[in-house]
């Protein structure tokens, strides 16, 4: 089973490299990774996708709270989030007919073509998991020269502006 974790930790050097080792160490793959920082400055959240029972993602959950850096961890996966996958693709498309279906399907996807060399293109993709391998499927006829994915982030959707209203910063003052 897939779960999308959420911690939200200290935002200081090294965090990254201590949570991602200590996972490592203990046997954990993480299929995605992503780390950015949160409204609050003092603290970025990273969001990960493991792969396992509930009983590896009580494991991880238990590891990652001993962390002191960091400060929450939820799991999110069973409850109603937007989940976004960001891709950079160089594909071939010399001018004509490729580079006119190579936009076409960028169009299709909702993408946009960012930069446009002699012989390919470059287009940025965003959404699901699942529309970005459908983009990556589609282009490989015509040759993906290179690839770069951000890694999933992800937000719980509908929270009561309460519960969202300054969390971090109550955080950050306890």
């Amino acid at each position: 089973m897939r779960h999308v974790l959420s911690a939200v930790v200290q935002n200081v050097p090294g965090v990254l490299a201590h949570i991602s080792g200590m996972l490592a160490s203990r046997g954990y793959n993480i299929d995605s990774l992503a780390v950015g920082a949160t409204e609050n400055p003092e603290f970025s959240r990273m969001t990960f996708v493991i792969v396992g029972d509930d009983a590896i993602l009580e494991q991880v959950r238990k590891q990652l709270s001993k962390i002191v850096t960091v400060v929450r961890v939820d799991d999110i996966s069973s409850r109603d989030f937007v989940e976004r996958d960001l891709m950079l693709i160089k594909v071939a498309a010399a001018p004509g007919t490729a580079r006119s279906a190579v936009k076409e399907l960028t169009d299709i996807f909702r993408g946009r073509i960012v930069d446009i060399g002699a012989e390919e293109v470059i287009v940025e993709i965003s959404g699901q998991e699942r529309k970005v391998e459908a983009f990556i499927e589609l282009m490989r006829p015509y040759g993906i020269r290179e690839l770069v994915r951000t890694g999933r982030i992800a937000m719980v959707r509908g929270m009561k502006p309460s519960e969202a209203h300054g969390s971090l910063t109550k955080i950050a003052q306890s």
